[in-house]
């Protein structure tokens, strides 16, 4: 096994101070997601998405972000997945962007909402056609007997398909995470890192406060 006890390294690379934050989250997650794409990141949308089942019993799991604005951040899913059925009866999540070659992270945290059915058809008409015939063949998150069995839905469906673009399947489509709390956590020396949150203030009339945390 690997040595873990000394496996670290020293954040040495920059600060993020207050005076440097951006006036809102969204214009600050912009500056970063802006830095992570030119920086040539491998797939620097991807975040993990964690819920919780009418238990509360966590789950997680990587995604591609398709969208953010100031309303919130938009990936698309089926929605009988493990994680739809969790957003049904627990519609809250967080999210964690983790960009460690530039030694950030960002974490947001927030109620869920699907999205329209033509903001839905946004996100799942770009897909490439085999993508899309993928998505519609798998009925995700169930068990199956064998690679090959998913192999021949796909065959099947294929050739049941006209050429172009696979409709919309209805059980696919798009959510919101509509942040509640922001965390921009830059790496520091001796593990004193940065952490800036934007926290949504509801006595401000939707407006947010920024706290600095300990790390």
């Amino acid at each position: 096994m690997p040595d873990l006890a000394h496996m670290r390294t020293d954040y040495t690379a920059r600060r993020l101070r207050e005076e440097d934050l951006a006036p809102t989250w969204v214009e600050q997650f912009d500056r970063w997601f802006v830095d992570a794409v030119a920086a040539e990141l491998p797939e620097p949308n991807a975040v993990v998405v964690a819920t919780a089942d009418a238990d509360g019993a966590p789950d997680a799991r990587i995604v591609l972000m398709k969208g953010y604005d100031e309303y919130g951040i938009v990936f698309g899913t089926s929605y009988a997945s493990t994680k739809g059925a969790q957003l049904a009866v627990n519609p809250r999540a967080a999210l964690v962007f983790p960009w460690h070659a530039m030694q950030r992270q960002v974490r947001v945290a927030g109620r869920v909402e699907r999205i329209g059915d033509a903001a839905s058809d946004a996100l799942w008409d770009p897909r490439p056609r085999g993508a899309q015939l993928a998505a519609v063949a798998s009925v995700q998150s169930t068990v199956v007997e064998s690679e090959q069995e998913l192999a021949d839905r796909v065959r099947a469906l294929d050739e049941q398909t006209p050429p172009g673009s696979v409709p919309r399947p209805r059980v696919w489509g798009g959510y919101r995470v509509i942040p509640e709390r922001v965390e921009f956590w830059q790496g520091g020396a001796d593990r004193l890192h940065d952490r800036l949150r934007f926290v949504s203030d509801d006595a401000e009339g939707g407006g947010w406060i920024i706290q600095r945390l300990a790390p």
